[in-house]
């Protein structure tokens, strides 16, 4: 689960990581409110799931409320990634000095969190990561011993920041770690953390959570407004959209399709309790991607039944107003309910993976034989 910026401003203040003053907004109208309340100038940050917004135009400073309004009118009708800017976090401008670059992370080919720490931060940094990568400092962590503060400002040393500062950019590596520990996070991370007047500041903030762990969490999950998607789905460059019940079985299915011939155009994975109504919406999610011209459904019924995955096929084929080229392989739990729903609709069904994939890639080679032949 991905934290909105403001949210994990939060979660970050709260164990004691200093941030900016900042509102979230949803008009212009309330950017300009807040702009005057400000009093000076500010900074209108849009609110996005997604990295490189600074690149894509997605922040920016107004000297006055009213360049804050027209700002703030510009923004929300920005899309960054493919993702509408839908609200904005209002920060005070701050008089920045310096910017360093913390984060803690999983490591997972060395199976550890990992501590990465720059004096060097801001946009630039992966660039940094790839030209200077001996600027960016990176300790693995024993996730079976307590991580020490002592450690933290060892790391701050290695930054090479002057005596002045290690103590305390140590202390905030050391709270970041907590949170990375605390809430159960693939990545805790502050770029830039700022050096103001002040003191040192979160000027931005990053939070992912372990989704498997986000039940430990729900207030946070309440807090960031998220709701859990239906399933984890990933658009490719191919042709035959493939969808699975588990991460295991779609990419058996894709790997199936390539060994044929064929080229998927999906990675679907609908989960391992999936219901007639996500099966409905997963196919109404593909066969509304304009590549697809057939659909693999490769369900293997465990926890998920058979017989839930033929009603949602037979809903979704009844909901669309066009011909469907879909192949399915039903076998599992209820299979024989399952597939007497799907004869019953006129539906044909496979209960070899093997045959499912090769006559998907046959059907697919002859819709695109008959589309070159029209034209």
């Amino acid at each position: 689960m991905k934290f909105f910026e403001h949210s994990a401003k939060k979660v970050f203040e709260s164990e004691g990581i200093k941030i900016l003053e900042g509102h979230v907004v949803y008009s212009p109208e309330e950017a300009m409110e807040v702009a005057t309340e400000f009093s000076r100038p500010v900074v209108l940050k849009s609110q996005v799931l997604v990295g490189g917004r600074g690149k894509a135009g997605g922040i920016k400073f107004a000297d006055n409320p009213g360049e804050a309004f027209q700002i703030a009118n510009d923004l929300l009708k920005l899309e960054i990634k493919g993702e509408k800017v839908k609200h904005l976090l209002i920060e005070e401008k701050a008089n920045i000095q310096r910017e360093f670059f913390l984060s803690v992370s999983n490591d997972r080919a060395n199976r550890t969190p990992i501590i990465m720490a720059s004096a060097e931060g801001g946009v630039e940094i992966e660039e940094l990561a790839k030209t200077s990568p001996e600027k960016i400092i990176r300790y693995n962590v024993n996730p079976l011993k307590e991580f020490l503060p002592y450690e933290a400002r060892e790391i701050a040393r290695k930054m090479g920041v002057g005596s002045e500062l290690v103590s305390k950019i140590g202390d905030i590596i050391w709270k970041l770690y907590n949170v990375y520990d605390k809430y159960d996070a693939e990545v805790a991370e502050i770029n830039p953390l700022i050096l103001t007047d002040d003191g040192l500041i979160a000027a931005d903030a990053k939070l992912e959570i372990e989704n498997d762990a986000l039940f430990r969490h729900q207030d946070q999950v309440k807090q960031n407004r998220f709701k859990k998607k239906d399933f984890a789905f990933v658009k490719l460059d191919g042709d035959i959209a493939v969808i699975g019940n588990g991460a295991g079985l779609t990419l058996t299915g894709m790997d199936m399709v390539t060994l044929f011939g064929g080229k998927p155009a999906t990675f679907l994975d609908i989960g391992g309790g999936a219901s007639d109504e996500s099966i409905k919406k997963a196919l109404n999610l593909v066969l509304n991607y304009p590549p697809v011209k057939v659909v693999f459904l490769n369900v293997l019924g465990g926890i998920t039944r058979a017989d839930d995955v033929a009603r949602g096929v037979i809903a979704a084929l009844e909901d669309n107003k066009w011909d469907v080229n879909i192949v399915t392989r039903l076998t599992g739990t209820n299979e024989e309910e399952g597939q007497r729903l799907l004869e019953e609709a006129g539906i044909p069904y496979e209960i070899s993976l093997e045959e499912a994939a090769k006559k998907a890639v046959a059907m697919c080679e002859e819709i695109k034989a008959k589309e070159a032949e029209a034209k």
